[in-house]
């Protein structure tokens, strides 16, 4: 099934180009709450209920162009980030190590967007990407899952952009800037999604074709970043896993389209703005001055 959030993040379920409203059953919840998917997930749902659900005509049905949709997880958990998980990309990056040395990384939650939502640049003078990735949805958490068993605690997977800064802080703060990570166009669940190690991954910006790979790829498969996130923290239901981006990311402009589409997963499309963007040197941390004072 195609899990959505759409208008006043109201559940839907998208069945081909129309969108059923199963906000009588799953109910809705804002943002701030987490939404009402990873709520769902949190309680243990199966997908049986809504299925028999699907089969009535008496849940309202909405052509899928005629509604807005919302990040279908707003406010997950946590995102866990892989932070060198293809060789080519590795390379085009002049990274020395992979994933298997940097471990991984958190970004904000706060930074989610949805489909037709802006990247908000935050500076005018420092190169800002695009990195396209599979995002991996957990449904049933747990500590020190083994690899044989991780696919049986993943719920589904999305599209996710990893927007980046290049400059010189921690991956955590370049990459958590509000509007960073946008995700979406729906959850596609997992036995929808077939594998999630076979997928094809293309990104465009201001229509140029940036990236394109298979996520046959990966250096760490879905069960291995499942198994080794879950090594270092507890996963839980609705905590997304971002998968690592291939070579191809590039800088972002004013107005670019962002569009990325991943086999099976579907389009996710966003705007780029920078609007309200400020010069590097301009940010709000203390001056060398104050810095020699408070320690003098």
């Amino acid at each position: 099934m195609r899990l959505a959030l759409f208008n006043d993040h109201r559940p839907g379920v998208v069945l081909g180009d129309e969108l059923i409203d199963v906000s009588s059953i799953v109910h809705p919840l804002p943002a701030e709450a987490g939404g009402a998917w990873a709520v769902w997930l949190a309680a243990g749902s199966g997908t049986a209920a809504l299925e028999r659900a699907l089969l009535s005509d008496a849940l309202p049905r909405h052509p899928l162009d005629s509604v807005r949709l919302c990040a279908p997880l707003p406010r997950p958990g946590k995102i866990i980030a892989a932070p060198v998980n293809y060789l080519d990309h590795k390379i085009e990056m002049s990274e020395q190590k992979t994933i298997a040395e940097y471990g991984v990384f958190l970004k904000a939650n706060s930074s989610v967007i949805g489909p037709g939502d802006a990247i908000e640049l935050p500076y005018s003078d420092k190169r800002i990407d695009q990195e396209g990735e599979l995002g991996i949805v957990i449904g049933t958490g747990g500590r020190t899952i083994p690899v044989g068993d991780a696919l049986d605690h993943v719920a589904g997977y999305l599209g996710l952009l990893d927007i980046s800064v290049r400059s010189t802080e921690d991956r955590s703060t370049r990459k958590s800037f509000d509007t960073f990570t946008p995700m979406g166009p729906w959850i596609v669940t997992a036995d929808e999604a077939g594998d999630a190690d076979d997928l094809q991954l293309d990104c465009w910006v201001a229509g140029e074709h940036r990236q394109s790979v298979s996520t046959a790829e990966m250096i760490f498969g879905v069960a291995e970043l499942v198994a080794y996130a879950s090594s270092v923290m507890t996963l839980h239901p609705g905590d997304v896993i971002a998968s690592g981006t291939p070579a191809g990311v590039g800088p972002l402009a004013d107005g670019d389209e962002v569009r990325l589409t991943i086999e099976r997963l579907g389009t996710l499309v966003v705007s780029v703005t920078g609007q309200g963007a400020i010069p590097y040197g301009d940010r709000p941390i203390p001056s060398t001055a104050s810095i020699a004072t408070s320690t003098s």
